[in-house]
């Protein structure tokens, strides 16, 4: 294993009722002024927010609200946030919401305690904000593990560039599985196909045999596949969500990512896909996924043949990429590009410039030219 640091910040509150027993407390540490941060709406129709809400003021704090946080948060709502915050003098952001609410809040905390645009400092100076406003989240949606660390995926579209930026994790994070209960079906199925692929993702990275994390990250993978099955057959088996919920945040939270190169291609192919198209996050990956693999078995074999073999009992390295082709049917999710929703028309000229201004990262199995990248969209079309 390489050399590493882990810290592990954020304080997990799991289970039913964990809202209600512990959101007080975990709050009690902070000013009085608290930013309540969510997306469409969802949480008024299903009494989330006003359980939420409820347990704030009697918890002596002022409630600001900060709504409309969409799928896939633009740079221009973080700034709308950043405003609100300063104006409000917000001592504490509570998202409430899944992982681009969550994400929204992150980059919200820390462009709020500086004059300097936080996109430019990260991607032009390469510097890193070191002061934020302290957060926390209510997860209702889980799959991108967003609520265990610091990074935040943000599409600026004025740019057309949809990637990672840094902030600083939240300090705590609530999962009960009953506040994903009125999530629908294939946004629960999306965001769980979002958990397998971190956890291919960073098991297909380089590592030395026998390494610990790869050893974890396969049961994490197996260990979705049979929640997600469960979920097929049930959608309202709350142990299997629970499953999942945890299976999302050992993911993210950097456990398996320690002491090891990661290869996160198809992340950035997908990211860059969701600029110009909007795209559901996870369903895009699930149409990624077996083309880019197809692609570079040869340069894994032995991992692949192991992954298929304890993730999809499966004999051998192709197999297991059938295998997981033949999953993403069984869920449902969408497997070309013409069955994503999209606010264009997907089309190879498209394609083309996702490929070419796709952030194109040294990982392994092997780095990806721009016309490989290219070729693997196309396949997907």
């Amino acid at each position: 294993m390489k050399q590493f640091v882990y810290e592990y910040a954020t304080k997990v509150y799991f289970g039913e009722g964990a809202a209600k027993e512990h959101l007080a407390l975990a709050l009690s540490s902070y000013g009085p002024n608290v930013m309540l941060a969510y997306g469409g709406g969802s949480i008024k129709k299903n009494g989330i927010y006003e359980e939420v809400t409820s347990i704030l003021k009697n918890a002596g704090k002022r409630v600001v609200d900060f709504s409309g946080i969409m799928s896939n948060p633009t740079y221009a709502k973080v700034q709308e946030g950043a405003q609100l915050a300063k104006k409000e003098n917000i001592d504490f952001i509570l998202a409430v919401g899944g992982g681009s609410v969550i994400d929204c809040c992150k980059i919200v905390a820390a462009q709020a305690k500086t004059e300097e645009d936080l996109w430019e400092m990260e991607m032009e100076k390469h510097k890193f904000p070191t002061e934020v406003i302290p957060m926390g989240a209510i997860v209702t949606a889980s799959g991108t593990g967003a609520e265990m660390n610091g990074g935040a995926v943000i599409t600026n579209e004025e740019k057309q560039i949809k990637t990672g930026m840094a902030a600083s994790a939240p300090r705590f994070a609530i999962l009960d599985p009953e506040y994903t209960r009125s999530v629908p079906r294939m946004q629960v199925i999306s965001g769980a196909f979002d958990t397998l692929s971190h956890a291919m993702e960073t098991y297909f990275g380089n590592s030395d045999k026998d390494n610990v994390s790869d050893d974890v990250a396969l049961s994490i993978m197996r260990n979705t596949v049979v929640n997600m099955r469960r979920l097929l057959k049930d959608i309202d088996d709350m142990e299997a969500r629970g499953n999942l919920m945890w299976d999302s945040a050992m993911a993210e939270n950097g456990i398996l990512k320690v002491g090891r190169v990661t290869d996160f291609s198809a992340h950035q192919m997908e990211h860059q896909l969701g600029a110009y198209t909007d795209c559901n996050h996870g369903q895009g990956l699930a149409v990624i996924h077996p083309a880019y693999y197809r692609h570079i078995v040869k340069d894994a074999e032995e991992k692949f043949t192991r992954f298929a073999k304890v993730v999809f009992d499966a004999d051998s390295a192709e197999a297991g990429i059938d295998a997981l082709a033949a999953f993403i049917r069984e869920c449902g999710l969408p497997a070309k590009m013409e069955e994503l929703k999209s606010k264009v028309t997907i089309t190879p000229q498209v394609l083309r410039k996702v490929a070419d201004t796709c952030n194109v990262i040294k990982t392994n199995p092997r780095e990806l030219s721009r016309d490989e990248i290219y070729e693997i969209l196309m396949e997907c079309m």
